[in-house]
C-alpha cells in the first residue's frame, strides 16, 4: 500500500524505486546516535570503570548503598543494558527493545536521584532527557537510516512494537524497583 503523497516513482523495466531520504531519517539518525552513545558510554562505566567510572566494584557499591540487592550483579544488568541497548540504538537494531533497555535503566536512576530537584549536579533532568529519547525512539523506529531496515519483521516499524517496548521496560524497571529497600 502507498501513500497518495508520496508514491514510489515508476521506473523503465524495474517498477518502483524507493522513496529518497527525509530529514526525519537523518533527523533520527542523529538522534539515536547520541542517545546511544551517550548510553553506552554510561554502560562502560558501570561494566569496565571506562571514563571515570566506577567499574562492577564501584558501581555494586553504589546499588547496594542505594537499596539494591545484590548491588553487583545490579550493576551488572544495568551496565548491559545501557551498554548494549546504546549500541542497539547508534545502529538501529532491535530499536524498540534498545530504547526499551536505556528507558528501563533510566527509570531506576529517576528513582534513585528523584529527591535531588530538577537541575545539575544532583537534579533528574539527565536521566529524563534520555529516557524521554529512548521512549521516542522506541516508538518511532530506527528510520531508514538502520539495520532494522533489513530485519522482515521490523523493515516497517509498527507502532505496536515500540508500544510493547515501552511497556516491558516500564513493567521491568518497576519489578527492579520493587526488590529495592
Amino acid at each position: 500500500m502507498t501513500s497518495t503523497l508520496n508514491p514510489p516513482r515508476p521506473t523503465a523495466g524495474s517498477g518502483t524505486v524507493p522513496a529518497p531520504l527525509h530529514a526525519y531519517d537523518v533527523g533520527l539518525l542523529i538522534l539515536r546516535v547520541t542517545i546511544g552513545l551517550t548510553a553506552a558510554a554510561h554502560g562502560t562505566q558501570k561494566l569496565f570503570g571506562w571514563f571515570g567510572g566506577g567499574g562492577l566494584d564501584g558501581t555494586g557499591q553504589f546499588f547496594a548503598m542505594s537499596g539494591y540487592p545484590s548491588g553487583r550483579s545490579m550493576a551488572v544488568v544495568a551496565g548491559l543494558s545501557e551498554t548494549l541497548g546504546g549500541l542497539g540504538l547508534v545502529v538501529g537494531l532491535f530499536t524498540p527493545l534498545a530504547g526499551a533497555a536505556v528507558l528501563g535503566t533510566m527509570i531506576n536512576a529517576l528513582a534513585v536521584k528523584w529527591g535531588g530537584g530538577f537541575f545539575a549536579p544532583d537534579g533528574v533532568e539527565y536521566e529524563l532527557v534520555l529516557a524521554a529519547a529512548a521512549a521516542a525512539l522506541a516508538l518511532t523506529g530506527p528510520g531508514r537510516l538502520a539495520v532494522d531496515r533489513h530485519l522482515p519483521v521490523l523493515r516497517a516499524h509498527r507502532l505496536v512494537h515500540g508500544v510493547a517496548a515501552v511497556v516491558l521496560a516500564v513493567v521491568l524497571a518497576a519489578l527492579v524497583l520493587l526488590v529495592r529497600d
